[in-house]
């Protein structure tokens, strides 16, 4: 352990904005932790880079929250998850939380047979995932789906855009023909898309993301380190780092109440 206490901060990494809804189910379970989040929009979207540049941006933002003394690093987001984690573990001494996109409780429950899952290419041609898939059963049909465009819209701040929910259109509607009972939101930016996404898929299809099932392992994880903060001293803080414009971070987290929002150069 890299001399950690319970009152350092949790860090949270992400290719861009996406991992703040990660960040909120953290934040909601556990209140009285402090919460470094970077956000490397800059380099948005990960899916689309090659494992080996997804390696080295995932080791940036580890050293990056390390110097900041993090206590633990949450990786908020799929496709560096899938592609990174693995190799984070080995190398730094220092608790990791990753992000796999939800198919084994869609596949538990699916009465269809069938469930669909919208990632990005990162994440869908990882090592990790495949690995994952194989879990499942082979009467379970998984069908995946490239959600091509959708981050970079979601990084501009188009999140109810027409473009947007045309791209929902076309990404989601062949799932729907196909029968898919669950939907999978294999990256964290995409529960931002749910309410576009439910006008598209209605309520027969229910929607799975990641958020409360990382925000519980974190606290387990804390909890077994002996980590986990119960009680806060002040008001806990909550900064956030952007190496881009800071405007759609600002709107996403406007009921939030984040201490502050930092651009910085990374």
């Amino acid at each position: 352990m890299i001399n950690s206490s319970k009152d350092n901060p949790i860090g949270i990494f992400d290719s861009g904005i996406g991992g703040t809804s990660i960040w909120k189910e953290i934040n909601s379970l556990l209140p009285n932790e402090d919460t470094f989040y970077l956000s490397d929009s800059i380099n948005a979207p990960y899916g689309q880079k090659t494992k080996e540049e997804i390696l080295n941006l995932s080791i940036k933002n580890t050293e990056y929250l390390i110097q900041k003394k993090c206590k633990i690093i949450v990786v908020a987001c799929n496709t560096a998850t899938t592609n990174a984690i693995k190799y984070l573990r080995k190398n730094y001494n220092i608790p990791f939380i990753g992000i796999e996109p939800a198919i084994k409780p869609a596949s538990l429950h699916t009465k269809t047979n069938t469930i669909g899952i919208l990632a990005t290419k990162g994440t869908l041609n990882s090592e990790l995932f495949e690995k994952t898939s194989s879990t499942i059963s082979n009467n379970i049909h998984i069908i995946e789906q490239i959600g091509e465009g959708l981050v970079e819209l979601i990084e501009a701040g188009q999140i109810e855009s027409e473009e947007i929910k045309f791209l929902l259109n076309k990404h989601l509607q062949p799932m729907i023909d196909q029968k898919i009972d669950y939907l999978v939101l294999g990256c964290t930016h995409y529960p931002y898309l749910i309410k576009s996404i439910k006008e598209i898929v209605g309520e027969s299809i229910k929607i799975i993301d990641s958020g409360e099932a990382v925000a519980k392992q974190t606290k387990n994880i804390l909890a077994q380190q002996g980590l986990l903060k119960l009680k806060s001293l002040g008001l806990p803080f909550s900064i956030f780092y952007t190496n881009k414009d800071k405007k759609v971070l600002e709107k996403l987290l406007k009921d939030s109440s984040p201490t502050s929002i930092k651009k910085i150069d990374f």
